[in-house]
């Protein structure tokens, strides 16, 4: 019965009065120095490249990290989980999903919600390497919904140097995803994320012309009308139905046959009671769910701490299963 009953989260500063203060402050106030990576470029199987970023330090274990939605390796909450990481005796590997890294992939595709592929590339890469007797993943908003998806995918075929996983703020129900992304109290995400977003769909009709309908870009009214033009016929789905059902993390728990801990809060302002899956937890022996009642969206910060407690949560749970 992996539903934790309770949660080690504090709280927020009392300053941080709710799940927008909660979301939106860390990203903009924090700060987190002292990370140095080394990047690296690496081939895709179709041809295209990633960019990844390592902390080496010759340790045995790795910690592969995944960002979230039009986010990267450079993202606070990253940066905060490779240094807590790196400090504890890891190594780290933080990767860019296509066209995050500060270039546009070459390949039409770009990256989604449920790109298992290329964290699959990613963790084949690493193990290529010889050097690394575990790793664990760690994935936040998106990234944690492709963690998740990949170790059930995998299911028994999974790593054997995968040992554990810990994930924060998944939108693992992306339909009630994109139907709370267009309330009206989400607006200001809602816009930021698309305003990114159309302006990587211009670059991939230049790249590749005649294979979108950019002119309906201005006809966006829905998050679900940018999925239905846009994001599945990108990504290789029928239509948005068949994107959100494909590419949604808990149709594919099930699956999960490594210790996976999956931290929601319930006042994150993007997610929604059906990305909670208690009932799954209840029932699966490696899928770990913890619910706080704050934290936001990929927030979880603490008074006084130079790191967030997701970050803590993660190193704790992850070495609980590394020697």
């Amino acid at each position: 019965m992996p539903l934790l009953p309770t949660t080690s989260y504090p709280g927020p500063p009392f300053w941080q009065s709710n799940g927008h203060l909660q979301t939106i402050f860390p990203g903009i106030l924090r700060r987190v120095e002292g990370v140095q990576y080394t990047r690296e470029r690496i081939r895709t199987p179709d041809d295209d490249f990633l960019d990844i970023d390592w902390i080496r330090k010759q340790n045995k274990r790795l910690a592969i990290l995944t960002h979230g939605l039009e986010g990267s390796s450079d993202r606070q909450y990253i940066r905060g989980t490779a240094k807590i990481f790196a400090e504890q005796g890891w190594d780290v590997l933080a990767w860019n999903c296509r066209s995050c890294s500060g270039e546009m992939n070459q390949a039409f595709r770009m990256y989604h919600h449920g790109d298992t592929d290329d964290i699959h590339t990613v963790v084949q890469h690493a193990l290529a390497t010889n050097r690394y007797q575990q790793l664990v993943l760690v994935g936040y908003s998106m990234g944690a919904n492709i963690t998740m998806k990949y170790l059930g995918v995998q299911g028994e075929q999974v790593a054997g140097e995968i040992r554990a996983a810990a994930v924060f703020s998944a939108p693992c129900d992306l339909e009630s995803g994109a139907e709370v992304l267009d309330r009206w109290d989400n607006r200001l995400y809602r816009r930021r994320f698309l305003r990114a977003l159309k302006h990587k769909v211009h670059h991939k009709n230049r790249q590749f012309p005649g294979r979108l309908q950019p002119e309906r870009l201005s006809e966006v009214r829905r998050w679900r009308d940018f999925d239905e033009w846009f994001s599945a016929p990108i990504c290789g789905y029928r239509d948005a139905a068949d994107f959100y059902k494909q590419a949604s993390a808990k149709n594919f728990i099930a699956g999960i046959r490594v210790p996976t801990l999956l931290v929601n809060a319930w006042n994150d302002p993007i997610l929604t009671p059906a990305c909670m899956p208690q009932t799954l937890a209840r029932e699966h022996a490696f899928f770990h769910l913890e619910l706080t009642a704050s934290g936001g969206h990929c927030g979880f910060m603490t008074a006084n701490d130079a790191f967030t407690w997701a970050e803590r949560r993660a190193l704790e749970f992850c070495s609980n299963y590394s020697e």
